[in-house]
């Protein structure tokens, strides 16, 4: 079997008196491809930024990419994983180059100033547009993009360190019908490359679970309510179970759709 990729073993999260997360065990494998679900408040961030190392947890233990919290540089360690979140789009100045939100994940800041970058970095930047169908929006302003251009530039933007594990942080979120299609197609492109690093991806609709995810990881109240292969977690009995209310769900072709069960 495979080395874990990431493992948290009775991780919890406590802030000012309040529980984020309790007791979470949960491994990440190379290849995999996960989806953590939940409702609003049931801990996704959270268990999101541990997984980043971005945030230390209250009790537990958590290695990553071989290292353990604890005895690791963290700094040195978010440096190997990608991440695309709003709370990262909402700092990247609206003026910047499309072109530039990407590159500068070589250095690990938002925003371009007076640092230099290899031609190598520039090419990858804008080989990673052209994948995202975006290469004609290299000197597009971030400020006047699309909101699906917008999350496509920030996947790029993760995918530009080459990271062993990438994380995505709703991805889909605000978008449209056709913008969301748009990006599930790119996703389910990412999650047939056996290329690409092990992805985790948090949302609370199964409608946006790409073709390709192989694991899911239900939260609901901190707590993980089911966590293994998405078949046999993507069910209408724990999906239920998580969102707290009666739930039919159907898979076809490997999506997903949910709906309230008929009373």
């Amino acid at each position: 079997m495979l080395e874990p990729v990431l493992q948290m073993s009775g991780v919890a999260v406590v802030r000012d008196g309040s529980t984020m997360l309790a007791d979470v065990d949960w491994t990440i494998r190379d290849g995999e491809r996960w989806v953590v679900l939940g409702p609003n408040g049931a801990g996704k961030s959270t268990l999101l930024h541990v997984a980043g190392a971005s945030l230390f947890p209250s009790r537990g233990t958590v290695e990553l990419l071989g290292e353990r919290f604890g005895a690791a540089d963290l700094g040195e360690l978010r440096t190997r994983v990608g991440l695309s979140s709003s709370s990262l789009g909402d700092r990247i100045p609206p003026h910047e180059k499309a072109l530039d939100v990407i590159v500068t994940a070589a250095y690990g800041v938002v925003g371009r100033w007076s640092e230099r970058y290899d031609p190598a970095d520039v090419a990858r930047a804008q080989d990673l547009l052209g994948r995202m169908g975006l290469r004609a929006f290299a000197d597009r302003r971030f400020g006047t993009l699309s909101e699906g251009e917008r999350k496509r530039v920030l996947l790029a933007r993760a995918l530009m360190t080459d990271p062993e594990l990438l994380l995505l942080d709703e991805p889909a979120a605000g978008l449209d019908l056709g913008a969301r299609e748009a990006l599930l197609r790119l996703l389910t492109r990412l999650a047939q490359d056996d290329d690409a690093p092990p992805t985790v991806l948090v949302t609370h609709h199964v409608e946006e679970v790409p073709v390709g995810t192989t694991h899911a990881l239900l939260l609901s109240r901190g707590r993980s309510i089911a966590s293994g292969p998405v078949t046999e977690v993507l069910t209408g009995p724990l999906l239920s179970r998580a969102f707290g209310l009666p739930l039919v769900v159907e898979g076809r072709e490997g999506r997903y759709t949910a709906r309230a069960a008929a009373l």
